[in-house]
């Protein structure tokens, strides 16, 4: 076997049909593309979404709710939630850093504590958002609380 004698499978390729080539040929004339329109002109493509005459779906459903471009997301972790953490992993300190090593935040993520649950430790917290009760708690079991930007 050479690379010159190499053929494609037999019954693999087909023959273009040649459109617009005279009359007796069956496929002159429009060339198979009909009479006018758009579709027989050259250069022709449908828009997106055009769905021949009939009301696309994107005008047909309904626009509902609102999506807010200046929501600020934070992950939130309750009290409960900080007691185990500060235990499993060691705390001294609740800081976005600390959250980060151990994998529990990405590095761009907020944080706010909520104050569902007890704490019983004495932890630091460095955090970007702390509700009122939960500050309460945090210093009534000898903790401190700092609001990072």
């Amino acid at each position: 076997m050479k690379l010159q004698n190499l053929k494609p499978a037999e019954g693999s390729t087909h023959k273009q049909k040649r459109l617009g080539r005279g009359e007796a040929s069956g496929k002159g004339g429009t060339s198979t593309k009909g009479n006018k329109g758009g579709q027989s002109r050259a250069g022709y493509s449908s828009k997106m979404a055009h769905e021949g005459g009939q009301m696309p779906i994107q005008r047909r459903i309904p626009k509902r709710g609102f999506k807010n471009p200046h929501r600020v997301s934070y992950t939130v972790f309750n009290l409960g939630q900080v007691d185990q953490l500060v235990e499993k992993y060691e705390l001294k300190e609740f800081s976005l850093e600390n959250l980060y090593i151990n994998g529990l935040i990405s590095q761009t993520a907020l944080v706010k504590i909520l104050a569902t649950g007890e704490i019983k430790s004495k932890v630091a917290f460095k955090v970007n958002a702390i509700s009122a009760k939960a500050k309460e708690a945090i210093e009534a079991a000898g903790g401190t609380v700092e609001i990072v930007a």
